[in-house]
């Protein structure tokens, strides 16, 4: 388990350390000039090169790459001489048209990001799974039907549709609640929670439906096991076929989507942000890219990026609890 471990721990370096140099590339060749757009309209050839300087861009993208990786080990100085910012490991960047280092603008926005994912990842996974099980066991009947149509209305509906809907009615019409912004958890918990409880419901509603469609799909392919079969003719109880040997095998595809679904969430749940005006993870990345600040693209895509690998790892540990079978060599 530990040789396997610190495999997967090696590999998710080497991912980050990718997908860091893509970004980096991909700006690289942007036609817009970060340098003219901070230097303003008024900029002589001489003031830009003192710009692009200040800013390490007149240094090769090999080379600024390599200062970023020697910022997150033992961090790094911006700028020149007596105006230079310090920047303390792990620096994951310092962003010009701020002026304060990535990390603190992320460790600002991350506990927004944090509120919005736990509280629709709970909402979701309890009332996807739980209503995929009825559904499952009631296969054919009315409740299957109205369930699998609300699902699909689901899965087919955009979220920022679901968005919009929900602050016209609950918002504007009823006015049950904000509709934007977002209250720090240390202004109190009525506060904090209802500027959430939209923001929840939408991801909850749109990803319940998937996870209604999922679990119901695989219980009744895991109905249909010799094991089920003969633990019913055994006579044990329903609710143990159920709930101990068919629920637990169904697990394990809802468990890498759900994994996957918190690491990207984490990351920054970028449209949901957008819409209820949350200046998250996601909507600290969308400023980042119109500002064209390289920086903040590059600490917030790592950052979302290190949730995604670790995410990744943490369901593949869990695949070894969750089926037996499932040898991690």
């Amino acid at each position: 388990m530990l040789r396997y471990i610190a495999r997967r721990l090696i590999g998710m370096a080497v991912v980050l350390l990718i997908t860091g140099a893509v970004t980096y590339v991909i700006f690289y060749w942007m036609p817009s000039d970060p340098a003219r757009l901070s230097c303003g309209k008024p900029c002589t050839p001489e003031t830009l090169h003192q710009v692009r300087a200040y800013m390490g861009l007149n240094q090769p993208i090999w080379e600024q790459y390599w200062h970023f990786l020697e910022g997150l080990v033992g961090g790094r100085s911006f700028g020149i001489g007596q105006a230079a910012a310090q920047c303390p490991a792990p620096c994951l960047g310092y962003s010009f048209h701020q002026s304060m280092p990535v990390r603190t603008m992320i460790g600002t926005a991350f506990p927004v990001t944090v509120s919005i994912t736990v509280g629709a990842a709970a909402l979701w996974l309890v009332f996807g799974v739980a209503t995929g099980m009825i559904s499952a066991v009631k296969r054919g009947t009315w409740w299957d039907r109205g369930a699998t149509l609300l699902s699909l209305t689901g899965v087919a509906t955009p979220t920022y549709l679901v968005g919009l809907l929900g602050i016209l009615l609950l918002g504007f019409q009823w006015r049950l609640v904000p509709v934007n912004g977002y209250a720090n958890f240390t202004d109190g918990i009525g506060p904090w929670a209802s500027h959430l409880i939209l923001p929840w419901a939408v991801l909850a509603f749109v990803n319940a439906a998937v996870y209604a469609r999922l679990t119901r799909s695989q219980l009744l392919e895991v109905f249909g096991e010799d094991y089920i079969t003969t633990a019913r003719a055994k006579g044990l109880p329903e609710r143990i076929v159920i709930g101990k040997h068919s629920l637990r095998a169904a697990l394990t595809p809802i468990a890498t989507m759900f994994g996957m679904d918190i690491g990207l969430l984490l990351g920054g749940a970028i449209i949901t942000e957008k819409v209820f005006s949350m200046q998250g993870l996601g909507y600290l990345l969308l400023q980042g890219v119109g500002q064209l600040d390289l920086p903040v693209v590059v600490g917030v895509t790592l950052f979302s990026a290190f949730f995604v690998v670790a995410a990744n790892l943490l369901v593949d540990i869990l695949y070894g609890y969750l089926d037996p079978r499932v040898s991690l060599a």
